[in-house]
């Protein structure tokens, strides 16, 4: 096939004055280059088409690929990561990853958590802060969790993030929605062990890949998985394979049906950690994580279960192809 390849190139950005938390979630010239010379390694042509406007320019244009293969982020607003995926619906070019509504849904935190609830399936007890008058109408039980409702890489997320009382939940979220612009996520903390279940495939072909606990180091900023934490994660955070057993089964349960739930497409990153009994809850989804051979949490579960990275990429594409069309799925070998 010939695959388009869309992506948000964080050094674009920052030499276009965006500072490196606007930035935090686009992807590196490295990452782009292992995940172009994946899809090569898996018999596919690769056309490196850029950022969403790029990719409109082209479409505009009359340039049509087989497939796109889209991890851009976006820039602005709480839907940002469905434009490209809408902006190719509207042309009628397949896409990979999943559609424009999840990728909505699963990016505004809230959303996602209504829809998992419905479904039955435990997450912590939230409220959402659009405005400061919010504030006096929480009625969660203390310690709260505060961070962005439509942000990932734990951008807004720091030290003052897990609060003890009303006076910190107000001297966390003010600053929160000043600079950020957009509603504040509340809600009950979880204390336990922090776990992410990686996932393939879609509808009742959706598996679980492996399932791998995030623990902070002792030099960790931060004790919860927050953007500094994220940023210096080779120094400060140990990566290690979930033991098999009783706890990696619920885990993993919960993970897909959360994953099933939000009608996630091709692969997924579910982030899950304990309650105050022990039992796994469901903090968000990931329904764009990031590709990065080494450093990215998907590669690194598929790693750790054997999988190797071009392995991962070609599963993804396999998954896409299903939905092509009889011709389009012909030259994929689906």
């Amino acid at each position: 096939m010939k695959i388009g390849l869309v992506y948000d190139l964080r050094s674009e950005y920052l030499t276009e004055g965006y500072s490196a938390e606007d930035v935090a979630e686009f992807d590196s010239e490295s990452t782009i280059a292992a995940l172009a010379d994946a899809i090569r390694a898996c018999g596919h042509e690769v056309d490196p088409v850029g950022r969403g406007r790029a990719l409109a320019a082209r479409l505009v244009g009359g340039d049509r690929w087989d497939l796109v293969f889209s991890i851009a982020e976006g820039m602005e607003g709480r839907s940002r990561e469905a434009q490209v995926p809408a902006l190719l619906d509207l042309y009628g070019v397949p896409c990979a990853m999943s559609d424009a509504l999840v990728c909505a849904v699963t990016l505004d935190k809230a959303v996602a958590k209504r829809i998992v609830l419905a479904c039955g399936l435990p997450t912590p007890r939230f409220c959402l802060v659009s405005r400061p008058a919010d504030l006096d109408a929480v009625s969660l039980d203390y310690p709260l969790f505060v961070k962005p409702v439509a942000e990932g890489t734990g951008k807004g997320i720091d030290h003052q993030s897990r609060v003890a009382g009303p006076q910190d939940l107000r001297r966390t979220a003010l600053p929160l929605l000043r600079r950020l612009r957009q509603p504040v996520l509340v809600e009950e903390y979880l204390p336990g062990r922090e776990f992410t279940t990686g996932v393939l495939g879609t509808g009742p072909d959706a598996r679980v890949l492996g399932t791998m606990e995030i623990s902070m180091l002792p030099n960790a900023s931060s004790a919860d998985y927050s953007f500094d934490v994220k940023e210096k994660c080779e120094t400060v955070v140990r990566y290690a394979a979930l033991e098999r057993g009783a706890l990696r089964a619920d885990v993993e349960d919960l993970a897909l049906k959360a994953y099933r739930a939000l009608e996630c497409r091709d692969a997924g990153r579910v982030d899950i950690r304990l309650d105050r009994r022990g039992k796994p809850a469901f903090m968000e989804m990931n329904a764009l994580p990031g590709l990065h051979p080494t450093h990215s949490d998907l590669p690194m579960i598929a790693t750790q279960e054997g999988m190797p990275y071009v392995q991962l990429i070609g599963a993804i594409i396999d998954s896409a192809a299903q939905r092509l069309t009889p011709a389009a799925a012909t030259r994929a070998g689906a």
